[in-house]
Protein backbone atom coordinates (compact mmCIF):
# COMPACT_ATOMS: atom_id res chain seq x y z
CA UNK A 1 0.00 0.00 0.00
CA UNK A 2 1.44 3.60 -0.52
CA UNK A 3 0.75 6.08 2.35
CA UNK A 4 -2.89 7.15 1.19
CA UNK A 5 -4.09 3.78 0.93
CA UNK A 6 -2.48 3.25 4.19
CA UNK A 7 -4.56 5.76 6.02
CA UNK A 8 -7.75 5.75 4.30
CA UNK A 9 -7.97 2.21 5.09
CA UNK A 10 -6.81 3.11 8.58
CA UNK A 11 -9.68 5.41 8.62
CA UNK A 12 -12.21 3.12 7.49
CA UNK A 13 -12.00 1.07 10.70
CA UNK A 14 -10.20 -1.67 8.78
CA UNK A 15 -6.46 -3.44 8.51
CA UNK A 16 -4.46 -1.85 6.17
CA UNK A 17 -0.49 -3.24 5.64
CA UNK A 18 0.80 -1.69 8.76
CA UNK A 19 -0.45 0.72 10.95
CA UNK A 20 0.25 4.58 9.19
CA UNK A 21 2.47 7.26 11.02
CA UNK A 22 2.48 10.82 11.13
CA UNK A 23 5.42 12.34 12.45
CA UNK A 24 3.84 16.14 12.27
CA UNK A 25 7.15 17.97 11.59
CA UNK A 26 6.44 21.46 11.40
CA UNK A 27 9.50 23.88 12.30
CA UNK A 28 11.01 20.66 13.19
CA UNK A 29 12.24 21.41 9.43
CA UNK A 30 14.36 23.99 9.84
CA UNK A 31 16.89 21.38 11.96
CA UNK A 32 16.48 19.19 9.29
CA UNK A 33 17.67 21.97 6.70
CA UNK A 34 20.15 23.40 8.88
CA UNK A 35 19.13 27.06 8.95
CA UNK A 36 16.89 29.25 11.66
CA UNK A 37 13.34 28.58 11.93
CA UNK A 38 12.57 32.28 10.87
CA UNK A 39 14.24 31.75 7.59
CA UNK A 40 12.86 28.71 7.21
CA UNK A 41 9.33 29.71 7.48
CA UNK A 42 10.29 32.60 4.59
CA UNK A 43 10.04 30.68 1.68
CA UNK A 44 7.79 28.10 0.91
CA UNK A 45 10.27 26.36 -1.29
CA UNK A 46 12.32 25.59 2.06
CA UNK A 47 9.33 23.98 4.09
CA UNK A 48 8.72 21.76 0.43
CA UNK A 49 12.38 20.73 0.47
CA UNK A 50 12.02 20.24 4.04
CA UNK A 51 8.75 17.86 3.90
CA UNK A 52 9.94 15.73 1.22
CA UNK A 53 13.10 14.83 2.64
CA UNK A 54 11.85 14.07 6.49
CA UNK A 55 8.80 12.02 4.57
CA UNK A 56 11.77 9.59 2.85
CA UNK A 57 13.76 9.95 5.76
CA UNK A 58 11.06 8.66 8.37
CA UNK A 59 8.96 6.57 6.26
CA UNK A 60 6.07 9.41 7.27
CA UNK A 61 2.58 8.51 5.80
CA UNK A 62 1.40 12.30 5.67
CA UNK A 63 2.52 15.81 4.26
CA UNK A 64 2.20 18.47 6.81
CA UNK A 65 2.09 22.25 5.63
CA UNK A 66 1.20 23.87 9.53
CA UNK A 67 3.60 26.04 10.29
CA UNK A 68 2.89 27.50 13.15
CA UNK A 69 -0.20 28.68 15.30
CA UNK A 70 0.41 32.45 15.04
CA UNK A 71 0.30 32.58 11.28
CA UNK A 72 -3.38 33.40 11.88
CA UNK A 73 -2.72 35.82 14.65
CA UNK A 74 0.33 37.83 12.14
CA UNK A 75 -2.68 37.60 9.26
CA UNK A 76 -4.98 39.95 11.29
CA UNK A 77 -2.09 42.30 11.91
CA UNK A 78 -0.60 40.65 15.07
CA UNK A 79 3.14 39.70 16.41
CA UNK A 80 5.33 36.39 15.43
CA UNK A 81 7.68 36.11 17.77
CA UNK A 82 10.58 33.27 16.95
CA UNK A 83 12.27 31.49 18.71
CA UNK A 84 15.69 29.83 18.26
CA UNK A 85 14.45 26.29 18.70
CA UNK A 86 10.78 26.30 19.29
CA UNK A 87 7.99 27.13 17.79
CA UNK A 88 6.91 30.83 16.82
CA UNK A 89 4.78 31.97 19.87
CA UNK A 90 2.07 35.09 19.54
CA UNK A 91 3.23 38.26 20.93
CA UNK A 92 0.77 40.57 22.81
CA UNK A 93 -2.66 39.95 22.29
CA UNK A 94 -3.66 42.64 19.22
CA UNK A 95 -7.21 43.08 21.07
CA UNK A 96 -6.59 45.37 23.74
CA UNK A 97 -10.23 45.77 24.71
CA UNK A 98 -13.13 43.75 24.54
CA UNK A 99 -14.62 46.71 23.09
CA UNK A 100 -12.46 46.60 19.97
CA UNK A 101 -14.02 43.34 18.80
CA UNK A 102 -15.78 45.29 16.81
CA UNK A 103 -12.77 46.95 14.67
CA UNK A 104 -11.91 43.18 14.19
CA UNK A 105 -11.32 43.49 10.03
CA UNK A 106 -11.19 39.69 8.49
CA UNK A 107 -8.17 38.80 6.52
CA UNK A 108 -8.47 38.37 2.88
CA UNK A 109 -7.03 35.08 2.47
CA UNK A 110 -5.46 35.44 -0.82
CA UNK A 111 -3.79 38.67 0.19
CA UNK A 112 -2.48 37.65 3.23
CA UNK A 113 1.31 37.03 2.52
CA UNK A 114 1.59 34.48 5.30
CA UNK A 115 -1.31 32.52 4.52
CA UNK A 116 -0.71 32.89 0.53
CA UNK A 117 2.91 31.29 1.58
CA UNK A 118 1.21 27.98 3.29
CA UNK A 119 -1.38 28.12 -0.09
CA UNK A 120 2.03 28.00 -2.25
CA UNK A 121 3.63 25.32 0.21
CA UNK A 122 0.42 23.19 -0.54
CA UNK A 123 0.16 23.51 -3.88
CA UNK A 124 4.02 22.70 -4.74
CA UNK A 125 3.59 19.90 -2.64
CA UNK A 126 0.49 18.26 -4.15
CA UNK A 127 1.93 18.60 -7.67
CA UNK A 128 5.04 16.28 -6.05
CA UNK A 129 3.19 14.00 -4.63
CA UNK A 130 -0.13 13.67 -6.13
CA UNK A 131 -2.87 11.56 -4.61
CA UNK A 132 -0.15 9.00 -3.42
CA UNK A 133 0.40 10.80 0.10
CA UNK A 134 -2.37 12.69 2.41
CA UNK A 135 -1.35 16.38 2.28
CA UNK A 136 -2.51 17.44 5.98
CA UNK A 137 -3.53 21.21 6.29
CA UNK A 138 -4.36 23.05 9.52
CA UNK A 139 -6.45 25.82 11.12
CA UNK A 140 -7.19 27.30 14.54
CA UNK A 141 -10.80 26.54 16.14
CA UNK A 142 -12.49 29.90 16.41
CA UNK A 143 -13.34 28.47 20.01
CA UNK A 144 -9.48 28.58 20.95
CA UNK A 145 -8.04 31.60 18.22
CA UNK A 146 -8.97 34.26 21.03
CA UNK A 147 -6.56 32.99 23.52
CA UNK A 148 -3.79 35.07 21.13
CA UNK A 149 -5.95 37.65 20.23
CA UNK A 150 -7.15 38.84 23.17
CA UNK A 151 -5.42 36.83 25.97
CA UNK A 152 -6.43 34.05 28.00
CA UNK A 153 -7.93 36.30 31.25
CA UNK A 154 -10.07 38.64 28.62
CA UNK A 155 -11.39 35.76 26.75
CA UNK A 156 -12.67 33.75 29.85
CA UNK A 157 -14.60 36.90 30.40
CA UNK A 158 -16.38 36.66 27.14
CA UNK A 159 -16.96 33.48 27.47
CA UNK A 160 -18.41 33.96 30.62
CA UNK A 161 -19.95 37.09 30.86
CA UNK A 162 -19.56 38.74 27.87
CA UNK A 163 -22.36 36.63 25.51
CA UNK A 164 -22.74 39.35 23.29
CA UNK A 165 -18.95 40.23 22.66
CA UNK A 166 -18.40 36.28 22.87
CA UNK A 167 -20.58 35.66 19.77
CA UNK A 168 -19.29 38.29 17.79
CA UNK A 169 -15.96 37.13 17.73
CA UNK A 170 -17.41 33.85 17.20
CA UNK A 171 -18.78 35.22 14.27
CA UNK A 172 -15.58 36.56 13.11
CA UNK A 173 -13.28 33.49 13.59
CA UNK A 174 -15.76 31.32 11.77
CA UNK A 175 -15.87 33.10 8.98
CA UNK A 176 -11.94 33.32 8.77
CA UNK A 177 -11.59 29.40 10.06
CA UNK A 178 -14.04 28.66 7.23
CA UNK A 179 -12.08 30.33 4.41
CA UNK A 180 -8.73 29.79 5.23
CA UNK A 181 -9.56 25.24 5.24
CA UNK A 182 -11.43 25.87 2.02
CA UNK A 183 -8.67 27.87 0.66
CA UNK A 184 -6.00 25.26 2.05
CA UNK A 185 -8.33 22.02 0.20
CA UNK A 186 -8.63 24.34 -2.64
CA UNK A 187 -4.79 24.60 -2.80
CA UNK A 188 -3.96 21.46 -2.83
CA UNK A 189 -4.27 19.68 1.05
CA UNK A 190 -6.22 16.14 1.47
CA UNK A 191 -7.85 17.01 4.70
CA UNK A 192 -7.69 19.67 7.46
CA UNK A 193 -6.64 19.65 11.19
CA UNK A 194 -8.63 21.35 13.47
CA UNK A 195 -6.64 22.64 16.54
CA UNK A 196 -9.06 22.80 19.36
CA UNK A 197 -7.18 22.58 22.69
CA UNK A 198 -9.90 24.63 24.34
CA UNK A 199 -12.20 21.83 24.05
CA UNK A 200 -10.11 19.94 26.55
CA UNK A 201 -11.24 19.54 30.07
CA UNK A 202 -7.71 19.90 31.12
CA UNK A 203 -8.67 23.82 30.25
CA UNK A 204 -12.21 24.00 30.52
CA UNK A 205 -14.87 22.23 31.79
CA UNK A 206 -16.98 20.16 29.33
CA UNK A 207 -20.49 21.94 30.40
CA UNK A 208 -19.05 25.33 29.35
CA UNK A 209 -17.71 23.56 26.57
CA UNK A 210 -20.86 21.97 25.51
CA UNK A 211 -22.26 25.21 25.25
CA UNK A 212 -19.93 27.02 22.73
CA UNK A 213 -16.70 25.23 21.65
CA UNK A 214 -19.13 22.26 20.68
CA UNK A 215 -21.91 24.43 18.64
CA UNK A 216 -19.07 25.77 17.04
CA UNK A 217 -17.02 22.84 15.78
CA UNK A 218 -20.45 21.42 14.89
CA UNK A 219 -21.19 24.58 12.68
CA UNK A 220 -18.02 25.25 11.66
CA UNK A 221 -16.35 22.24 10.27
CA UNK A 222 -20.27 21.19 8.47
CA UNK A 223 -18.97 23.81 6.03
CA UNK A 224 -15.35 22.81 5.49
CA UNK A 225 -15.48 21.40 2.05
CA UNK A 226 -13.54 18.49 2.83
CA UNK A 227 -12.36 15.43 5.66
CA UNK A 228 -11.57 17.28 8.75
CA UNK A 229 -9.30 15.96 12.06
CA UNK A 230 -10.05 17.06 15.36
CA UNK A 231 -7.00 17.65 17.71
CA UNK A 232 -6.29 19.08 21.14
CA UNK A 233 -2.99 19.38 21.41
CA UNK A 234 -1.95 17.12 24.25
CA UNK A 235 -5.20 18.06 26.28
CA UNK A 236 -7.34 15.19 27.96
CA UNK A 237 -9.70 13.59 25.35
CA UNK A 238 -11.44 10.39 26.82
CA UNK A 239 -14.48 12.99 28.60
CA UNK A 240 -15.21 14.69 25.85
CA UNK A 241 -14.74 11.64 22.87
CA UNK A 242 -18.18 11.33 22.46
CA UNK A 243 -18.97 15.04 21.44
CA UNK A 244 -16.14 15.37 19.43
CA UNK A 245 -17.65 12.67 17.29
CA UNK A 246 -20.65 14.27 16.93
CA UNK A 247 -18.82 17.32 15.35
CA UNK A 248 -18.16 15.26 11.92
CA UNK A 249 -14.43 14.70 12.08
CA UNK A 250 -13.05 11.13 10.86
CA UNK A 251 -9.64 11.74 13.17
CA UNK A 252 -8.91 12.42 17.11
CA UNK A 253 -5.93 13.33 18.30
CA UNK A 254 -5.66 11.96 21.63
CA UNK A 255 -3.36 12.46 24.76
CA UNK A 256 -0.56 10.63 26.42
CA UNK A 257 -2.42 10.82 29.55
CA UNK A 258 -5.67 9.52 28.09
CA UNK A 259 -6.41 5.73 28.92
CA UNK A 260 -5.75 3.85 25.64
CA UNK A 261 -8.12 1.06 25.90
CA UNK A 262 -10.83 3.35 27.32
CA UNK A 263 -10.21 5.40 23.94
CA UNK A 264 -9.90 2.35 21.76
CA UNK A 265 -13.45 0.63 23.17
CA UNK A 266 -15.23 3.97 22.56
CA UNK A 267 -13.92 5.09 19.81
CA UNK A 268 -14.49 1.64 17.68
CA UNK A 269 -15.98 2.20 14.53
CA UNK A 270 -17.12 5.61 15.44
CA UNK A 271 -13.72 7.92 15.02
CA UNK A 272 -9.75 6.79 13.93
CA UNK A 273 -7.39 8.02 16.52
CA UNK A 274 -4.46 10.12 16.41
CA UNK A 275 -1.53 9.80 19.00
CA UNK A 276 -0.44 9.38 21.39
CA UNK A 277 3.33 9.49 22.09
CA UNK A 278 4.42 12.05 24.01
CA UNK A 279 6.65 14.21 22.20
CA UNK A 280 7.75 16.44 25.87
CA UNK A 281 8.89 12.59 27.06
CA UNK A 282 10.65 11.56 23.46
CA UNK A 283 13.33 14.06 24.12
CA UNK A 284 14.77 11.98 26.71
CA UNK A 285 14.17 8.64 25.42
CA UNK A 286 16.47 5.90 24.31
CA UNK A 287 15.84 3.56 21.84
CA UNK A 288 14.60 0.86 23.99
CA UNK A 289 12.10 2.91 25.56
CA UNK A 290 10.36 4.28 22.06
CA UNK A 291 10.43 1.13 21.02
CA UNK A 292 8.16 -0.01 24.13
CA UNK A 293 5.84 3.35 23.63
CA UNK A 294 5.40 2.44 19.98
CA UNK A 295 4.58 -1.25 20.71
CA UNK A 296 2.05 0.20 23.46
CA UNK A 297 0.24 1.81 21.34
CA UNK A 298 -0.33 -0.41 18.75
CA UNK A 299 -1.29 -2.97 21.68
CA UNK A 300 -3.63 -0.73 23.08
CA UNK A 301 -5.14 0.52 19.76
CA UNK A 302 -4.24 -0.73 16.49
CA UNK A 303 -6.22 -4.10 15.93
CA UNK A 304 -8.87 -3.69 13.67
CA UNK A 305 -7.53 -0.49 12.12
CA UNK A 306 -8.59 2.74 13.42
CA UNK A 307 -5.43 4.27 14.52
CA UNK A 308 -2.50 6.02 12.99
CA UNK A 309 0.73 6.68 15.56
CA UNK A 310 1.79 9.99 15.92
CA UNK A 311 3.12 12.49 19.04
CA UNK A 312 0.43 13.46 21.26
CA UNK A 313 0.69 17.28 20.88
CA UNK A 314 0.64 17.55 17.00
CA UNK A 315 3.99 19.00 16.75
CA UNK A 316 7.93 17.64 16.57
CA UNK A 317 9.68 19.22 19.26
CA UNK A 318 12.86 20.31 18.21
CA UNK A 319 15.02 18.55 21.14
CA UNK A 320 13.80 15.38 19.82
CA UNK A 321 16.05 13.26 18.42
CA UNK A 322 16.79 12.57 15.15
CA UNK A 323 17.88 8.56 16.23
CA UNK A 324 14.57 8.25 17.72
CA UNK A 325 12.14 9.75 15.88
CA UNK A 326 14.10 7.08 13.48
CA UNK A 327 13.65 4.59 15.80
CA UNK A 328 9.65 4.80 16.08
CA UNK A 329 9.61 4.48 12.44
CA UNK A 330 11.69 1.28 12.45
CA UNK A 331 9.36 0.10 15.72
CA UNK A 332 5.99 0.88 13.64
CA UNK A 333 7.33 -1.67 10.75
CA UNK A 334 8.01 -4.17 12.99
CA UNK A 335 5.48 -4.05 15.69
CA UNK A 336 2.43 -2.36 13.12
CA UNK A 337 2.33 -5.16 10.27
CA UNK A 338 -1.00 -6.39 10.29
CA UNK A 339 -2.67 -8.59 11.82
CA UNK A 340 -1.24 -7.24 15.00
CA UNK A 341 0.02 -10.02 17.31
CA UNK A 342 -1.38 -10.46 20.76
CA UNK A 343 2.10 -10.64 22.47
CA UNK A 344 5.45 -8.92 20.56
CA UNK A 345 8.73 -10.21 20.68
Amino acid sequence: MNSMERVMTAIQHKEPDRVPIFHLFSFYGAKELGISIKEYFSKPEYVVEAQLKMRKKYSNDCIYTFFYAPIEIEAFGGEVVYLEEGPPNSGEPFVKMIEDINKIVIPNIHESGPLKKVLETTAMLKKSVGDEVPIIGVVMSPFSLPVMQIGFEKYLELIYFRQDAFNQLMEINQAFCVSWANAQLEAGATAICYFDPLASPTIIEREKYLETGHKIACSTLSKINGATATHLASGVTLPVLNDIITTGSAVLGFSAKDNIEKMKEKSKNRICLLGNLSGINMMNWDKNQARAEVKRVIQGAAKGGGLILSDNHGDIPWQAPEEILLEISEAVKEYGRYPIKDEVK
